[in-house]
Protein backbone atom coordinates (compact mmCIF):
# COMPACT_ATOMS: atom_id res chain seq x y z
CA UNK A 1 0.00 0.00 0.00
CA UNK A 2 0.96 3.65 -0.74
CA UNK A 3 -0.16 5.90 2.38
CA UNK A 4 0.32 9.56 2.33
CA UNK A 5 -0.18 12.21 5.10
CA UNK A 6 -2.87 14.79 4.24
CA UNK A 7 -2.49 17.93 5.98
CA UNK A 8 -3.07 21.67 6.24
CA UNK A 9 -6.01 23.29 3.43
CA UNK A 10 -7.41 22.15 0.65
CA UNK A 11 -4.68 22.52 -1.80
CA UNK A 12 -1.82 21.30 -0.05
CA UNK A 13 -4.41 18.36 0.34
CA UNK A 14 -4.72 17.96 -3.54
CA UNK A 15 -1.17 17.92 -4.29
CA UNK A 16 -0.36 15.30 -1.58
CA UNK A 17 -3.32 12.66 -3.37
CA UNK A 18 -2.01 13.92 -6.45
CA UNK A 19 0.93 12.06 -6.06
CA UNK A 20 -0.28 9.50 -4.00
CA UNK A 21 -3.13 8.75 -6.45
CA UNK A 22 0.01 8.75 -8.98
CA UNK A 23 2.15 6.41 -6.80
CA UNK A 24 -0.88 3.68 -6.29
CA UNK A 25 -1.54 3.67 -10.07
CA UNK A 26 2.61 3.18 -10.79
CA UNK A 27 2.49 0.30 -7.85
CA UNK A 28 -0.69 -0.94 -8.90
CA UNK A 29 -1.48 -0.76 -4.95
CA UNK A 30 -4.15 0.47 -2.95
CA UNK A 31 -4.17 4.40 -1.77
CA UNK A 32 -4.38 4.88 1.95
CA UNK A 33 -4.64 8.42 3.78
CA UNK A 34 -3.96 9.32 6.91
CA UNK A 35 -6.34 12.39 7.95
CA UNK A 36 -5.02 12.21 11.96
CA UNK A 37 -3.36 15.95 10.88
CA UNK A 38 -7.19 17.44 11.40
CA UNK A 39 -7.80 14.57 14.99
CA UNK A 40 -5.32 16.90 16.68
CA UNK A 41 -5.01 20.34 18.08
CA UNK A 42 -1.66 22.68 17.10
CA UNK A 43 -2.41 26.48 18.16
CA UNK A 44 0.34 27.19 15.77
CA UNK A 45 -1.39 25.73 12.98
CA UNK A 46 -4.52 27.65 10.99
CA UNK A 47 -7.73 25.55 11.89
CA UNK A 48 -8.65 23.04 8.66
CA UNK A 49 -11.04 20.30 7.83
CA UNK A 50 -10.07 17.03 5.86
CA UNK A 51 -12.36 18.54 1.97
CA UNK A 52 -10.95 15.69 0.21
CA UNK A 53 -14.22 13.06 0.72
CA UNK A 54 -16.11 16.34 -1.25
CA UNK A 55 -14.62 14.33 -4.71
CA UNK A 56 -14.69 11.48 -6.05
CA UNK A 57 -11.39 10.36 -5.16
CA UNK A 58 -9.79 6.52 -5.06
CA UNK A 59 -8.50 6.09 -1.47
CA UNK A 60 -9.09 4.69 1.58
CA UNK A 61 -8.73 6.24 5.42
CA UNK A 62 -5.71 4.81 7.05
CA UNK A 63 -5.66 3.36 10.89
CA UNK A 64 -3.29 2.41 12.89
CA UNK A 65 -3.51 -0.94 11.27
CA UNK A 66 -2.37 0.08 8.18
CA UNK A 67 0.81 2.05 9.54
CA UNK A 68 1.94 -0.52 11.82
CA UNK A 69 1.80 -3.28 8.79
CA UNK A 70 4.66 -1.06 6.71
CA UNK A 71 6.55 -0.39 10.48
CA UNK A 72 5.02 3.28 10.76
CA UNK A 73 4.30 3.66 14.53
CA UNK A 74 0.22 5.40 14.95
CA UNK A 75 0.13 9.16 14.24
CA UNK A 76 -2.91 9.93 15.65
CA UNK A 77 -2.91 10.91 19.91
CA UNK A 78 0.39 9.42 20.30
CA UNK A 79 1.80 8.82 23.26
CA UNK A 80 5.64 10.27 24.47
CA UNK A 81 7.43 6.73 23.41
CA UNK A 82 4.98 6.66 19.84
CA UNK A 83 6.48 9.88 19.33
CA UNK A 84 10.25 8.56 20.47
CA UNK A 85 9.86 5.49 17.80
CA UNK A 86 8.86 7.25 15.30
CA UNK A 87 11.85 10.32 15.86
CA UNK A 88 14.11 7.21 15.79
CA UNK A 89 12.34 5.49 12.62
CA UNK A 90 13.27 8.58 10.88
CA UNK A 91 16.62 9.08 11.75
CA UNK A 92 17.45 5.17 10.74
CA UNK A 93 15.57 5.77 7.43
CA UNK A 94 17.44 9.06 6.17
CA UNK A 95 20.80 6.97 5.69
CA UNK A 96 18.90 4.73 3.22
CA UNK A 97 18.34 5.58 -0.70
CA UNK A 98 14.88 7.13 -1.04
CA UNK A 99 13.49 3.77 -2.81
CA UNK A 100 14.56 1.57 -0.04
CA UNK A 101 13.34 3.98 2.83
CA UNK A 102 9.52 3.30 4.46
CA UNK A 103 8.79 6.69 6.00
CA UNK A 104 9.80 9.53 3.15
CA UNK A 105 9.97 12.81 4.39
CA UNK A 106 9.71 15.15 1.63
CA UNK A 107 13.37 16.39 1.15
CA UNK A 108 13.50 19.43 -0.83
CA UNK A 109 10.45 22.47 -2.05
CA UNK A 110 11.29 21.63 -5.62
CA UNK A 111 10.36 18.53 -7.67
CA UNK A 112 12.22 15.28 -5.96
CA UNK A 113 12.06 12.59 -9.80
CA UNK A 114 13.80 10.00 -7.17
CA UNK A 115 10.07 9.67 -5.38
CA UNK A 116 9.14 7.73 -8.88
CA UNK A 117 11.86 4.57 -7.55
CA UNK A 118 9.95 3.58 -4.69
CA UNK A 119 8.32 0.54 -4.21
CA UNK A 120 5.09 -0.71 -2.56
CA UNK A 121 4.38 -0.11 0.85
CA UNK A 122 5.73 3.04 2.25
CA UNK A 123 4.54 6.35 3.92
CA UNK A 124 4.84 9.51 2.59
CA UNK A 125 4.84 13.06 4.35
CA UNK A 126 5.36 16.53 2.10
CA UNK A 127 3.50 18.56 0.35
CA UNK A 128 4.75 17.61 -2.97
CA UNK A 129 4.30 21.08 -4.23
CA UNK A 130 4.60 20.75 -8.52
CA UNK A 131 2.65 18.89 -11.33
CA UNK A 132 5.60 17.36 -12.63
CA UNK A 133 4.93 14.34 -9.50
CA UNK A 134 1.40 13.82 -11.91
CA UNK A 135 1.25 15.16 -15.00
CA UNK A 136 1.21 11.28 -16.55
CA UNK A 137 -2.17 11.04 -14.76
CA UNK A 138 -3.92 14.29 -15.61
CA UNK A 139 -6.50 12.65 -17.41
CA UNK A 140 -7.26 10.90 -14.32
CA UNK A 141 -7.35 13.17 -11.56
CA UNK A 142 -9.58 15.51 -13.45
CA UNK A 143 -12.25 12.94 -13.93
CA UNK A 144 -11.60 12.15 -9.92
CA UNK A 145 -11.55 15.87 -8.64
CA UNK A 146 -15.35 16.48 -9.55
CA UNK A 147 -17.97 16.96 -7.18
CA UNK A 148 -19.22 14.06 -5.00
CA UNK A 149 -22.64 15.82 -4.35
CA UNK A 150 -25.10 17.86 -6.39
CA UNK A 151 -23.87 21.40 -5.66
CA UNK A 152 -26.02 23.94 -4.10
CA UNK A 153 -28.21 26.23 -5.38
CA UNK A 154 -25.87 29.36 -4.85
CA UNK A 155 -22.84 27.47 -6.61
CA UNK A 156 -24.63 26.44 -9.08
CA UNK A 157 -25.91 29.93 -10.19
CA UNK A 158 -22.17 31.07 -9.86
CA UNK A 159 -21.10 28.04 -12.50
CA UNK A 160 -23.61 29.29 -14.55
CA UNK A 161 -22.30 33.05 -14.39
CA UNK A 162 -18.89 31.69 -15.32
CA UNK A 163 -20.05 29.73 -18.02
CA UNK A 164 -21.83 32.97 -20.19
CA UNK A 165 -19.14 35.57 -20.52
CA UNK A 166 -15.51 35.65 -20.38
CA UNK A 167 -15.06 35.35 -16.92
CA UNK A 168 -11.67 35.42 -15.55
CA UNK A 169 -11.40 34.44 -11.61
CA UNK A 170 -9.14 36.78 -9.10
CA UNK A 171 -8.18 34.88 -5.84
CA UNK A 172 -6.76 37.15 -3.26
CA UNK A 173 -5.47 35.30 0.04
CA UNK A 174 -5.25 37.04 3.37
CA UNK A 175 -6.16 35.61 6.26
CA UNK A 176 -3.51 34.02 8.00
CA UNK A 177 -0.82 34.92 5.82
CA UNK A 178 -1.76 38.77 7.53
CA UNK A 179 -2.37 37.24 10.65
CA UNK A 180 0.20 34.27 11.50
CA UNK A 181 3.49 36.62 12.01
CA UNK A 182 5.51 33.43 11.38
CA UNK A 183 3.37 32.67 7.98
CA UNK A 184 3.38 36.18 7.03
CA UNK A 185 7.20 35.87 6.82
CA UNK A 186 7.29 32.77 4.54
CA UNK A 187 4.43 33.74 2.28
CA UNK A 188 3.91 37.21 2.56
CA UNK A 189 0.80 38.56 0.37
CA UNK A 190 -0.13 39.54 -3.45
CA UNK A 191 -0.59 43.40 -3.20
CA UNK A 192 -3.15 45.51 -5.21
CA UNK A 193 -0.45 46.64 -7.45
CA UNK A 194 0.15 43.06 -8.40
CA UNK A 195 -3.47 42.16 -9.22
CA UNK A 196 -4.05 45.47 -11.36
CA UNK A 197 -1.11 44.48 -13.61
CA UNK A 198 -2.19 41.28 -14.12
CA UNK A 199 -5.96 42.84 -15.23
CA UNK A 200 -4.24 45.13 -17.64
CA UNK A 201 -1.92 42.51 -18.79
CA UNK A 202 -4.98 39.78 -19.48
CA UNK A 203 -7.65 42.34 -20.64
CA UNK A 204 -5.41 43.06 -23.52
CA UNK A 205 -6.55 39.86 -24.83
CA UNK A 206 -10.03 39.04 -23.64
CA UNK A 207 -12.69 40.86 -25.07
CA UNK A 208 -15.36 41.96 -22.17
CA UNK A 209 -13.95 40.47 -19.56
CA UNK A 210 -15.52 40.16 -16.62
CA UNK A 211 -13.87 39.44 -12.86
CA UNK A 212 -14.96 37.22 -10.22
CA UNK A 213 -13.30 37.41 -6.85
CA UNK A 214 -12.16 35.03 -4.46
CA UNK A 215 -10.40 35.90 -1.72
CA UNK A 216 -11.00 35.43 2.76
CA UNK A 217 -10.71 39.17 2.86
CA UNK A 218 -13.63 40.49 0.19
CA UNK A 219 -13.21 43.81 2.06
CA UNK A 220 -9.66 44.27 0.97
CA UNK A 221 -11.13 43.54 -2.40
CA UNK A 222 -13.40 46.24 -2.27
CA UNK A 223 -11.30 48.67 -1.29
CA UNK A 224 -8.18 48.20 -2.92
CA UNK A 225 -9.04 46.79 -6.41
CA UNK A 226 -9.18 49.01 -9.22
CA UNK A 227 -10.71 47.26 -12.24
CA UNK A 228 -12.64 49.08 -14.73
CA UNK A 229 -14.99 46.06 -15.57
CA UNK A 230 -17.26 44.08 -14.59
CA UNK A 231 -16.33 42.38 -11.26
CA UNK A 232 -18.40 39.59 -9.17
CA UNK A 233 -17.99 38.98 -5.09
CA UNK A 234 -17.71 35.20 -4.80
CA UNK A 235 -16.54 34.84 -1.57
CA UNK A 236 -19.83 33.79 0.69
CA UNK A 237 -19.60 31.83 4.11
CA UNK A 238 -22.77 29.64 2.42
CA UNK A 239 -19.96 28.47 -0.24
CA UNK A 240 -18.02 26.26 1.42
CA UNK A 241 -14.33 26.32 0.08
CA UNK A 242 -14.29 22.55 -2.45
CA UNK A 243 -17.40 24.32 -4.14
CA UNK A 244 -15.41 27.72 -4.36
CA UNK A 245 -12.26 26.17 -5.89
CA UNK A 246 -15.10 24.15 -8.69
CA UNK A 247 -16.46 28.26 -9.39
CA UNK A 248 -12.87 28.96 -10.11
CA UNK A 249 -11.98 26.63 -11.90
CA UNK A 250 -15.10 26.85 -14.35
CA UNK A 251 -13.78 30.24 -14.65
CA UNK A 252 -12.04 30.92 -18.47
CA UNK A 253 -8.68 32.50 -17.10
CA UNK A 254 -7.48 32.38 -13.83
CA UNK A 255 -5.22 35.15 -12.16
CA UNK A 256 -3.97 33.57 -8.69
CA UNK A 257 -2.44 34.22 -5.25
CA UNK A 258 0.29 33.06 -4.01
CA UNK A 259 -1.68 29.83 -2.35
CA UNK A 260 -1.80 26.65 -3.32
CA UNK A 261 -6.37 27.09 -3.32
CA UNK A 262 -5.79 29.52 -6.59
CA UNK A 263 -3.07 26.72 -7.97
CA UNK A 264 -5.21 24.17 -7.99
CA UNK A 265 -8.47 26.01 -9.30
CA UNK A 266 -6.50 27.52 -12.35
CA UNK A 267 -4.98 23.47 -12.90
CA UNK A 268 -8.71 22.34 -12.72
CA UNK A 269 -9.72 24.68 -15.44
CA UNK A 270 -10.09 22.47 -18.45
CA UNK A 271 -10.09 25.67 -21.08
CA UNK A 272 -7.85 24.77 -23.36
CA UNK A 273 -6.74 28.61 -24.56
CA UNK A 274 -6.95 29.67 -21.15
CA UNK A 275 -4.53 31.99 -20.18
CA UNK A 276 -2.99 31.85 -16.10
CA UNK A 277 -1.61 34.41 -14.20
CA UNK A 278 0.41 33.88 -11.31
CA UNK A 279 3.07 35.98 -9.04
CA UNK A 280 6.40 35.71 -9.37
CA UNK A 281 7.44 36.17 -5.93
CA UNK A 282 5.65 33.00 -4.50
CA UNK A 283 7.42 32.96 -1.02
CA UNK A 284 8.66 36.09 1.55
CA UNK A 285 11.71 33.80 1.59
CA UNK A 286 14.06 33.86 -1.60
CA UNK A 287 15.93 30.68 -0.93
CA UNK A 288 13.13 28.62 -1.56
CA UNK A 289 13.43 27.45 -5.13
CA UNK A 290 10.14 27.40 -7.33
CA UNK A 291 10.89 26.62 -10.45
CA UNK A 292 9.16 23.34 -10.35
CA UNK A 293 5.53 25.09 -9.08
CA UNK A 294 4.37 27.08 -11.74
CA UNK A 295 3.49 24.95 -14.98
CA UNK A 296 5.49 26.38 -17.67
CA UNK A 297 2.14 27.45 -19.62
CA UNK A 298 1.45 29.97 -16.88
CA UNK A 299 2.45 33.33 -17.16
CA UNK A 300 4.19 34.84 -14.11
CA UNK A 301 4.76 38.49 -13.15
Amino acid sequence: MIIVKISHGLGNQLFQYALGRYLSIKNKTDLFLDTSFYTTINKSETPRTYSLDNFKIIGKLSSAAEMLNIGIPNVSNTTFVEKLKRKLLRMSERTKPLRDRKFIIEPYFQFCPEIFEINDNCYLSGNWQSEKYFKKIEDVLRKELTLKNIPTFLTKEWLQKTATCNSISIHIRRGDYIQKTNTNKIHGTCEAEYYENAVKLISKTINKPEFFIFSDDIDWAKKNLRINYPIHLVSDNEILDYEELIIMSNCKHNITANSSFSWWGAWLNNNRNKITIAPKKWFQVEEIDTKDLIPSSWIRI
